[in-house]
């Protein structure tokens, strides 16, 4: 493992390396504090809007996300801190105030857990706000396969940027919002990617790992499957290449193999081959390794490529290995110009990608910048209204309950998670109270809801907080989508419809389902007997009965999974966050 760096301050690392970018390439610009990366506004991009397409992730990946910024490529790029994701507050601002939202924007991520819900809430936000938005997390990555990988799925690995590549040549072509969401699914359905290490990485200014340690890789061993950020992938190797590229070729081809089977391949489709550097490989035996893929794809599969793109696109800070992935190419559908293959091979001016910067991008003007004011695209008014007295007074009724039942909340987290869940519940809850106790409340549904939005992104910390920020931008979202342009007044039909769409909108960032001991026990129930009885009560009854349930359930997703013995707690303790729920949604049908 390499733990010598030039730069060992990892935030000026991360800084200085946005920076760069400006200088190698002068039509993008910087947003510093917010760490986005965004194509300056060019007469062209005004005069002729197109969608906007939003990537991002955490820094070490370079060039990945925001190497790939440039005309025909990302229109722009929000970096988080090595191997974390940004801040939702970040992708927000890039969506609202960095990129044209005439046509819509894409916000497209790799399928991780932080990026999912810091780019969703950020998408969901956008929706909220009036823009026309749409979300999606690629995953490429076989190494884990589906039994062990469970409700998390793929992981977004090298591959995913020939997903980017191809959608956002779609977009500069003029395509929709819409054409460019369906062709995002469809390109990354037909792809499969797998990597492999020599070494785990060193981030610069953590500490040396014990030389002991399962985190170092002896040196005659291989890591298949290693994902991004060190995750431990399907098993290690003593293997030559030949040994090795004919495992992960299995791993991506192997019919058989039905853990990791997500798409069929034969020697009669049309195939996309890319090896990426993980960082740390020569390009000396980059080349060897892409000649033996190449071999091995062709005598023991009869597959011969009619694309072969090598280089370094996603890496893992200097990583000694690398990943390769195999696309499919399908018919968009989309007619001549906007095949799969044309799209990825169009012009692209990104310094990420293999195409160079023009000359007549160079000696354009360049002064001008994007700097939109985030109050001129906040949402818009809406035609649904209701009482805001009668409103705060039921809200205050359920979170009075919620923060009442803190010291259980607690007490139950503490047993089977890390004992933050309570006091999260609770701090959210009266920052709520006294938002609602300043001024003048807004008989407008949707912008009441908004008013809220803010406070749970602000004072609720953790999975829940952003669990809780998604659910409440999605219903604002919701209930908009009820407008029906007339003045109407909001009754139990309309508010059922927008949380049925709320919990749809949270799927989209969470694989939790009821059976699953999380707050989506209590949450469901209550929607679904709304939406069947229309009856407040009922529903709260049905969402403290389902809370009650998780005490016997097995969890599958949260700490909970691995944090203290289940001899413990099944039985008697439900799900803190289920638990808290419940306990506002019946205080708040008491006061109904």
């Amino acid at each position: 493992m390499q733990t010598k760096h030039f730069i060992d301050d990892p935030t000026h690392l991360v800084h200085t390396a946005l920076h760069s970018l400006t200088l190698t390439n002068p039509s993008l610009a910087l947003d510093l504090e917010n760490k986005i990366i965004f194509r300056k506004p060019t007469k062209e991009l005004l005069e002729k809007p197109k969608i906007s397409i939003i990537s991002g992730g955490g820094s070490g990946h370079e060039p990945a996300f925001a190497g790939f910024v440039g005309k025909g490529f990302l229109t722009a790029a929000v970096a988080g801190t090595i191997f974390a994701s940004p801040s939702a507050e970040a992708v927000r601002r890039a969506v609202l105030s960095r990129v044209p939202t005439d046509k819509g924007v894409a916000v497209i991520t790799f399928s991780y857990t932080g990026d999912i819900l810091n780019f969703g809430m950020a998408a969901e936000k956008a929706k909220a706000a009036g823009v026309d938005t749409e979300f999606y997390a690629i995953g490429d990555d076989v190494g884990v396969g589906r039994a062990k990988s469970g409700k998390v799925g793929r992981r977004g690995i090298g591959g995913s940027i020939l997903v980017l590549k191809i959608a956002c040549a779609l977009a500069e072509a003029g395509g929709s919002l819409a054409e460019v969401y369906k062709l995002t699914k469809q390109v990354a359905e037909n792809l499969v990617s797998v990597g492999a290490s020599m070494e785990h990485v060193h981030v610069p200014g953590r500490s040396v790992a014990d030389p002991n340690s399962d985190e170092i890789i002896p040196t005659e061993e291989i890591e298949i499957g290693m994902g991004i950020h060190n995750e431990p992938g399907s098993h290690r190797v003593s293997a030559t290449l030949p040994e090795l590229i004919k495992t992960m070729l299995a791993q991506l081809l192997d019919p058989n193999d039905t853990d990791r089977h997500y798409v069929d391949i034969t020697k009669d489709n049309r195939v996309v081959l890319l090896i990426n550097n993980l960082g740390g490989v020569s390009n000396l035996e980059i080349g060897g390794i892409v000649a033996e893929v190449h071999k091995q794809l062709k005598e023991d599969w009869e597959i011969v490529p009619v694309r072969v793109i090598a280089g370094t696109f996603i890496t893992s800070l200097n990583g000694l290995g690398f990943s390769v992935s195999i696309l499919k190419l399908d018919d968009t559908g989309l007619g001549k110009g906007k095949s799969m293959l044309e799209l990825l091979d169009a012009p692209a001016e990104a310094v990420g990608w293999a195409a160079a910067i023009q000359t007549s991008t160079w000696e354009a003007d360049n002064t001008g910048t994007m700097d939109k004011s985030i109050d001129s695209v906040e949402a818009k008014p809406s035609n649904l209204t209701l009482d805001p007295k009668q409103s705060h007074e039921v809200l205050k009724a359920g979170l009075d309950k919620m923060i009442a039942a803190e010291k259980d909340v607690t007490k139950f987290d503490t047993i089977v998670g890390d004992g933050d869940c309570g006091i999260g519940l609770k701090r959210g809850a009266e920052a709520v109270l006294k938002e609602l106790s300043s001024g003048d409340l807004p008989t407008d549904a949707v912008a009441f809801v908004n008013k809220i939005v803010p406070v749970a992104e602000n004072y609720m910390d953790g999975t829940s907080g952003a669990i809780y920020a998604i659910f409440l931008n999605a219903l604002a979202h919701g209930l908009r989508e009820q407008d029906s342009g007339s003045s109407k007044q909001v009754d139990v039909k309309t508010w059922t419809a927008a949380l049925k769409s709320s919990v749809k909108a949270l799927g989209r960032y969470t694989p939790a389902v009821p059976g699953d001991r999380t707050l989506m026990d209590a949450l469901v129930p209550f929607v679904d007997t709304l939406e069947r009885t229309g009856d407040v009560k009922k529903a709260a009854a049905a969402a403290k009965e389902g809370a009650e349930k998780t005490k016997s359930m097995k969890a599958s997703l949260g700490r909970t999974v691995y944090v203290g013995s289940e001899s413990e707690w099944i039985g008697k303790i439900p799900d803190p966050g289920a638990w808290g729920l419940q306990e506002f949604l019946v205080g708040l049908a008491d006061a109904c």
